[in-house]
């Protein structure tokens, strides 16, 4: 590999450690950070025809950024560590300045994820809140929502809404929304709730659950024991 690729390198294996940068792995993850205003501090891809060819076909409004490198194979294949990438573009760009009080003063319903286990489910929770228009993702525990991971999962649309991490729900004025299977049928919810979703397994604990002032559930077919965190959410979100 030329040593001219070695910066690139060590940029995307930064970007791959916490608060090291976001790194955007294909198309969809590039385009959609791009289209809501990431800092792309660089594109790099093996073939940069059939990188312009798919966002012409894709995204004609996204443009790539000036910094945007064609190398060969073998520094592609340092670069994503020998994975096969769904397309042709490995970008990092600049971790957004998101705080949790960010997210809580943000209009419309929040989604919160008490620790969701796995970070794909984590990931495309935040591709559902950002197509379902929401205010904003927050994730209590230890799930990184910009973990590479995530990232691809939500295509980037971490982007496209207010998303962090806290350790502890905060205090709120806000009306909490528990989903439970043992609450009541889910209805109208106030428009700025705070929509509680527990793991697939284990639901949400007992003294997040205790705080919430409504616990609902989503009706299903009896025998169906729950659904995927993602559609779960989406469930709640495209009520209306």
């Amino acid at each position: 590999m030329s040593t001219a690729y070695g910066p690139y390198l060590e940029r995307v294996r930064a970007a791959r450690r916490p608060s090291g940068g976001v790194l955007l792995e294909g198309v969809h993850a590039l385009k959609h950070a791009r289209r809501f205003g990431a800092d792309v501090e660089v594109v790099l891809t093996p073939d940069l025809e059939r990188l312009r060819t798919l966002l012409a076909d894709l995204a004609p409004d996204v443009t790539l950024p000036e910094a945007t490198v064609e190398v060969d194979v073998t520094a592609w294949r340092a670069l994503t560590d020998g994975r096969d990438l769904p397309s042709p573009a490995l970008a990092v760009a600049a971790h957004p300045q998101v705080s949790v009080g960010d997210v809580l003063a943000s209009p419309g319903h929040l989604v919160v994820l008490e620790s969701p286990r796995h970070l794909g489910n984590l990931g495309a929770v935040i591709r559902v809140a950002a197509a379902a228009d929401a205010g904003g993702v927050l994730v209590v525990g230890d799930a990184d929502p910009w973990h590479p991971t995530a990232v691809r999962a939500g295509a980037g649309l971490q982007f496209a809404l207010p998303v962090a991490r806290v350790d502890r729900l905060p205090e709120t004025d806000r009306p909490l929304v528990a989903l439970d299977a043992g609450g009541e049928p889910l209805d109208d919810l106030p428009d700025d709730a705070l929509l509680l979703f527990g793991t697939e397994r284990g639901g949400l604990s007992a003294s997040l659950r205790g705080r919430a002032d409504r616990t609902v559930s989503i009706p299903m077919r009896a025998g169906v024991s729950s659904l995927n965190l993602a559609t779960a959410a989406a469930a709640v979100l495209f009520r209306r």
